[in-house]
């Protein structure tokens, strides 16, 4: 019996997801207006106030309102723990619910991209893609004044915190101590060092990809957003080519056809679940689902690399942090009228506010973990604040060897997919958790925290064997919400490589991945950034295509 379905139009390119990527793309291909550009967002529109207040986070993530709310399965690693997932459900993606922490990664990262085969990946290669659309606070030279670090006049901006916190200081003397050095600029190729993180903000307002990149341009004849428009499959003309698509938005069902290309946006998690639902991914996954395979693609949804992070809290004395500010009602109030008033204070901060990469061990040629310091501690998100004054030194593994996957569990295409991260399920990830620990326990130690007496809370100081650590490890190891790689683009030889170098989806064409997905190997630091690089470069390349 045949489907029937209400038409939802033609346009040239059809973008499935109006997060990160999906916004820049649509920025991109409707600024020729002969370019007819539909956006599928499944989401909502962005108008609740705590997506534009910073602090706004906590009440986003964990909200059905905002965040899908997934759910890891059972991971071993963590003790045999599931954790929850978020991800952004609003236009902007998780740029609307994230740390706001803006971070290019390594010149490395990208290095190793290109040295894989994927010619046109490596630093120099990208840099003027992340160069493209920022707008930062100092467009500063390199030290050689042979090229540009930060610009300014693009749609991504970047400023400095609007609040500092003596604890945070404290912290960045004591790194000093045990050897990681402060610096002013970690989006240099080599993001070595300790200072406070560069935030994605205008003027103590979070700037969203949809804020930057899609608002701006939504009153365009040829561009058209739908919401609450979840996408089902890929349509397929003879299981060659992409020619549309079928979604669903407020109970009725749509077909949506696309004469140039359907462009995958919807993240790491999501993009691999279309694809497979559509009945591109691994043959024998399909076919357990009763779905035709359309192209036998073993690497749809596996290669999962994620940020573990594993959050040692510590009780501090004779400082303030947040936690003796939540239990003031005048403190509160105190900084609701500062940020009504001035845009500033508590109120303007990212989840993280100083941050530090260094190397667990010296057998590391550039960092290989990241904190994430925080002037404040709750057991997790969502939880209230603890009572004690106490900072939280969030320390995660930049280049994990774990690696999980993500697969449908039934052909519904409304039903979450299993999410397995895998975390510390090889010795090298575990050594680093073990170090990782030991080398915070060195921080706390510093003189330059001496006056606030940190006391360990968690995991404490009874976790001293090695075998303990690693289980302590497993027991507060939460995600750090940077989940990539799972339709990883690489050479032809590479059978696992579900993109080529362009992002086009091998033995289906008319169909690309433009996100996180596409990421081979994870870059060491937050992704957010680089996944809007990705699409920068993908949007040229495009509008190259077209042309011919």
């Amino acid at each position: 019996m045949a489907e029937d379905f209400e038409d939802g139009g033609t346009f040239d390119y059809v973008i499935v997801g109006g997060g990160t990527a999906g916004s820049l793309l649509a920025n991109r291909l409707s600024a020729d207006p002969a370019r007819r550009v539909l956006v599928l967002e499944a989401g909502g529109d962005d108008n609740w106030i705590w997506f534009h207040i910073p602090i706004g986070y906590l009440f986003a993530i964990g909200n059905p309102r905002s965040d899908w709310c997934f759910k890891t399965e059972s991971v071993p690693g963590l003790n045999g723990r599931s954790i929850g997932y978020a991800r952004g459900k609003v236009l902007g993606g998780c740029t609307a619910i994230n740390a706001m922490v803006y971070m290019r990664g390594q010149a490395a990262d990208y290095d190793a991209w290109r040295q894989l085969g994927l010619t046109g990946w490596g630093w120099d290669d990208v840099l003027p893609y992340f160069l493209k659309h920022e707008n930062h606070f100092s467009a500063t030279a390199s030290s050689e004044g042979t090229a540009p670090l930060h610009k300014s006049g693009g749609e991504w901006r970047v400023e400095q915190p609007r609040v500092r916190w003596d604890i945070l200081d404290a912290v960045g003397r004591a790194g000093a101590e045990i050897g990681i050095p402060p610096v002013a600029d970690f989006n240099g190729g080599d993001n070595e060092g300790a200072g406070y993180f560069q935030v994605n903000q205008h003027k103590g307002r979070r700037w969203s990809a949809a804020t930057g990149f899609l608002k701006p341009v939504m009153q365009r004849q040829n561009l058209t957003v739908r919401l609450q428009a979840h996408a089902e499959r890929i349509e397929m003309d003879g299981g060659r080519r992409a020619t549309g698509l079928i979604y669903t938005q407020n109970g009725r069902r749509y077909r949506v056809r696309a004469a140039r290309e359907v462009l995958l946006t919807a993240g790491a998690i999501a993009s691999p679940q279309l694809l497979q639902l559509s009945g591109i991914g691994p043959g024998a996954l399909l076919q357990q689902h009763g779905i035709p395979v359309a192209h036998d693609s073993p690497g749809v949804g596996e290669n999962l690399q994620d940020h573990l992070q594993v959050r040692l809290i510590y009780k501090v004395k004779n400082v303030t942090t947040i936690n003796q500010l939540d239990q003031s009602l005048f403190a509160k109030a105190k900084m609701a009228l500062d940020y009504a008033l001035f845009r500033r204070g508590a109120l303007t901060m990212a989840p993280s506010q100083f941050g530090m990469f260094t190397r667990s061990s010296p057998e590391h040629a550039t960092a290989n973990v990241e904190y994430h310091i925080q002037p404040l501690s709750l057991d997790k998100f969502g939880d209230p604040l603890h009572k004690f004054p106490a900072f939280t030194a969030s320390i995660c593994n930049l280049r994990p060897t774990s690696r999980g996957h993500v697969r449908i569990k039934s052909r519904d295409a409304f039903s979450a997919p299993a999410i397995q991260p895998n975390y510390l399920s090889t010795p090298e990830d575990q050594r680093v958790a073990v170090d990782s620990i030991k080398l915070t326990r060195r921080l706390a130690q510093a003189k330059a925290l001496a006056p606030y007496e940190p006391e360990e809370y968690l995991p404490g100081p009874g976790i001293a064997s090695e075998a303990d650590m690693v289980k302590a490890a497993g027991d507060l190891g939460a995600t750090i919400f940077h989940p990539v790689a799972t339709a990883k683009m690489g050479p032809d030889h590479d059978r696992m490589a579900v993109l080529d170098g362009e992002l086009r989806v091998r033995g289906i064409e008319g169909l690309r991945v433009v996100d996180a997905s596409a990421m081979p190997l994870i870059t060491s630091g937050n992704t957010a950034s680089p996944t809007l690089m990705i699409a920068e470069k993908a949007a040229e390349s495009i509008i190259r295509d077209a042309r011919g």
